[in-house]
C-alpha cells in the first residue's frame, strides 16, 4: 500500500477495499458496497470476524452502514455512516435501507408490537438510535410514535433529526451511573469516548468515536496549563481517556476506576490518573462547530 491507513476509519484491506480507494492502494478487489440499516437493538463491531475478540464499538438500531463483504459464517465487513468506523459485525442484524425521521433522545426506550405499554416489548433501543415514524397513536393518555416496521415507541422519547439540546453536558449527566463497557456505545454500557460522542451528538456536534481521534479533531485545542480556566463542556484528555468538564473543578467521565459514568473533582482525577497507565493530561478541546 502506498499510504498508511487507519483500519478503524478506512475500509482498506490487502484483499478488499472500497471503490473510493482504487488507485490509492493495492488490493485484490475493489467494491462499491451496499448500504444497509441496522435492525438489531445494537450490534458489536470487532476488528476481526471472531466473537472472542474485544469489541471496538457498537452500531445502534436504525443507523446505516455500507457493507463491503458478507461471509457464509454470518459476518459483514463495513463502515458506519455516523462516524465512519470500520469493522466486522453480524449480518443477521441488518436490513433494507429506510430514511430515518427521528432519533432516540431518551436514555433508552422500549419498542412495542403496538401502541400499548402493556404489550411485551420487542426490544430496547438506546439514545442515538434512529427510527422512521409513520404515524401516531394514543393509548390511555400516552402518545406513541408508530414506526415503519410495525412497532411503536413512546413519542416523547424521540426528537427530530434537526432538534438539538442547548446544553449537551446535561445530556451526558443523564448517563450518571451507567456501567462502563469497553467499546460500548449505548446507554446500557459505554466507554469514555462514547459518552462524549453520544451526548455531543444530542447537542448537534459531530465528534469522532475514539479518544485519540477526538483529541486530534474534536472542536479546537485550548490551553492545557490552567485547569481553573476550563469551562462547562470542555474536554480533558489523557492517553486513551477523555472526560467532560461539568463546572470548575468537576469532571464527568465513563471510567474503569468506578466502572461507571461518574462525577468527581477534576484535580483529584488528574492526580489519580497521573499515577496509573494514562499518565498526565495530554490535551484539552472545546467544541464549537455544530453539525447542522
Amino acid at each position: 500500500m502506498s499510504e498508511k491507513f487507519d483500519r478503524r476509519i478506512h475500509p482498506v484491506r490487502p484483499d478488499l477495499a472500497a471503490r473510493a480507494y482504487e488507485g490509492r492502494v493495492q488490493a485484490d478487489r475493489f467494491v462499491d458496497g451496499t448500504v444497509k440499516q441496522v435492525t438489531a437493538d445494537r450490534l458489536s463491531m470487532r476488528p476481526e470476524p471472531r466473537r472472542d475478540k474485544s469489541i471496538d464499538t457498537e452500531l445502534l438500531f436504525g443507523e446505516t452502514v455500507t457493507v463491503f463483504e458478507e461471509t457464509m459464517e454470518g459476518w459483514a465487513w463495513g463502515q458506519l455512516e455516523t462516524d465512519g468506523y470500520v469493522g466486522w459485525f453480524s449480518s443477521d442484524g441488518l436490513g433494507a435501507l429506510e430514511a430515518s425521521t427521528h432519533i432516540v433522545r431518551a436514555l433508552r426506550t422500549y419498542r412495542y408490537p403496538g401502541p400499548d405499554l402493556k404489550f411485551p416489548p420487542l426490544g430496547l433501543i438506546s439514545m442515538g438510535a434512529k427510527v422512521t415514524v409513520t404515524g401516531r397513536a394514543t393509548t390511555r393518555g400516552l402518545d406513541y410514535a408508530l414506526l415503519s416496521d410495525g412497532s411503536a415507541v413512546v413519542a416523547r422519547h424521540l426528537a427530530g433529526l434537526d432538534q438539538f439540546e442547548t446544553d449537551w453536558v446535561a445530556v451526558a449527566e443523564e448517563f450518571l451511573g451507567t456501567p462502563y463497557l469497553w467499546g460500548g456505545r449505548s446507554s446500557l454500557g459505554l466507554d469514555c469516548s462514547a459518552l462524549v460522542q453520544l451526548a455531543a451528538q444530542a447537542g448537534g456536534y459531530d465528534v469522532p468515536r475514539d479518544s485519540d481521534m477526538q483529541v486530534a479533531g474534536a472542536g479546537e485545542a485550548i490551553d492545557t496549563s490552567d485547569l481553573d480556566a476550563l469551562q462547562r463542556g470542555d474536554l480533558v484528555f489523557w492517553k486513551g481517556h477523555v472526560g467532560i468538564v461539568q463546572s470548575p473543578n468537576r469532571l464527568l467521565h465513563a471510567n474503569g476506576h468506578t466502572m461507571t459514568v461518574a462525577s468527581e473533582p477534576l484535580d483529584r482525577a488528574v492526580a489519580r490518573i497521573a499515577e496509573n497507565e494514562f499518565g498526565n493530561v495530554t490535551g484539552m478541546r472545546r467544541l464549537r462547530r455544530q453539525v447542522r
